[in-house]
């Protein structure tokens, strides 16, 4: 994401550090993942990466046409949204009936409770404000920034569900280390793109000529 955005009408801007907090973050991974169970997730790896592609080509694409720095198109955050989760339907019905899962529809929906239908209303409703809010933050931020937002949040929610919602298995000392410096690798790159920002703003504030007394 970073090299395609080097390419946008107006570029990323990169320092030292930034690419640092980068390094130090994949390193981070790499703990986590150096004690999973790879004999029997490497099918879940082969998804895991085409997801991560999909991932990355979807964010580059918003942002250059949502940014107002660089090619936006005159479309409203709400019209996006109901463009994002409109057009995914079709892959999604394709999906369902290629698994068989919409025999299994009527069954499940015969079965559904109040409280279940509660939860699922309440999930769609969080859905669309994931949704309005990940479209909002992606005018505002680099693509390569909303990535890194997003892979250490989604560390964070690891933690969440290990230690208090307790529904995963227990991380080993390596996994534990890998998840905090994945985390401490994001604030260092949220610092590297604070100084950038302040640089770039400082060296708008200097005036195009310099004025100098006439000497008498």
């Amino acid at each position: 994401a970073l090299c395609v955005e080097r390419l946008y009408p107006n570029p990323l801007a990169v320092s030292g550090p930034m690419l640092l907090s980068m390094l130090t973050m994949c390193f981070g991974v790499a703990l986590y993942c150096w004690d999973m169970q790879w004999a029997e997730n490497w099918g879940g790896v082969v998804w895991v990466m085409l997801n991560s592609l999909f991932a990355v080509g979807d964010r580059l694409i918003q942002r250059y046409l949502l940014a107002k720095d660089q090619r936006p198109v005159d479309v409203s955050t709400t019209g996006v949204a109901l463009l994002n989760n409109a057009l995914s339907i079709l892959p999604i019905a394709v999906a369902v009936f290629a698994s068989g899962e919409f025999r299994e529809l009527g069954p499940l929906c015969q079965k559904l409770s109040g409280r279940d239908v509660l939860w699922i209303v309440a999930s769609c409703v969080v859905g669309c404000g994931i949704s309005f809010t990940g479209i909002w933050v992606q005018r505002l931020i680099a693509a390569t920034s909303f990535l890194v937002m997003i892979n250490v949040s989604k560390f964070a929610i690891i933690f969440l569900e290990v230690y208090v919602i307790k529904n995963k298995n227990p991380l080993t000392v390596v996994q534990i280390v890998g998840v905090m410096v994945t985390i401490l690798a994001g604030v260092w790159y949220g610092r590297a793109r604070r100084d950038i920002e302040e640089q770039a703003a400082k060296g708008e504030q200097l005036p195009l000529v310099k004025n100098e007394t006439s000497k008498c």
